[in-house]
């Protein structure tokens, strides 16, 4: 029989957190306002959602105007980084739809709760702060890409995850995200289950194409997910 599921590890922006699309919003603004380009919201979305944002950055510009510049590229970088910080200031950001009754659901089910994203951690905690959810409480750890060497779609993060709370079997682990690299990033790490979301980055059509395991449109419909997947051990 197969173990319980020990862990899940959620996106932000997109899964967890409704922003609105303002990461990928300003991205699009700060690349066209220094490059002198006029990439579209979709376009950034294709090439750059889910990924380290200087990766992002980096892959937008070379697949979307065939430009390889990594002065250009860290420039943009740190605009972003700027212009993004003022914006969390003033935007309006909530937990997305039934995010908070599915953390409380999974504690009371004695699985993880982790978060991983592609900010580094200075942006990824001041997001924490407004939405007021706190480790230890609301979520059990936040891993970012300023804390592993390599980002989406290595397994870094979630490798990272299940040494911190020493979980060496991969497969009791579930990964879910609203873009392309969250679903192979769940696939390179091993994961029993990567799961696509529809409430961020990318639509059903373009999830479909990382093969996950599910596709779903609201996070509640996890946990029938999971129930289904495993019967946890019995204790006699």
């Amino acid at each position: 029989m197969k173990e319980a599921i020990k862990m899940v590890v959620f996106d932000m922006a997109g899964t967890t957190i409704n922003e609105n699309n303002i990461v990928y919003k300003t991205l699009q603004h700060v690349i066209n306002d220094t490059g002198g380009y006029k990439l579209t919201l979709a376009e950034i979305l294709e090439h750059g959602a889910g990924k380290e944002k200087f990766q992002a950055i980096q892959t937008v510009l070379k697949k979307c105007v065939n430009v390889e510049d990594e002065q250009l590229a860290e420039k943009i970088f740190q605009s972003f980084l700027q212009t993004l910080e003022n914006a969390y200031e003033i935007e309006n950001i909530y937990p997305n739809s039934n995010a908070n009754e599915l953390f409380t659901i999974l504690n009371d089910m004695s699985i993880l709760r982790v978060l991983n994203t592609g900010y580094d951690r200075k942006t990824a905690e001041s997001l924490l702060k407004k939405l007021n959810w706190v480790v230890g409480r609301d979520i059990d750890a936040l891993v970012t890409a300023s804390d592993v060497p390599k980002n989406r779609p290595y397994p870094d993060m979630i490798d990272f995850a299940r040494t911190k709370f020493a979980i060496t079997d991969p497969e009791l682990v579930v990964k879910i995200g609203d873009s392309i690299i969250d679903i192979q990033e769940g696939q390179n790490a091993g994961c029993a289950l990567s799961i696509g979301i529809t409430t961020g980055a990318h639509h059903s059509d373009q999830l479909k194409s990382a093969n996950p395991d599910y596709i779903i449109d609201d996070l509640l419909e996890i946990v029938p997910i999971i129930e289904k997947y495993h019967t946890p051990s019995q204790v006699v």
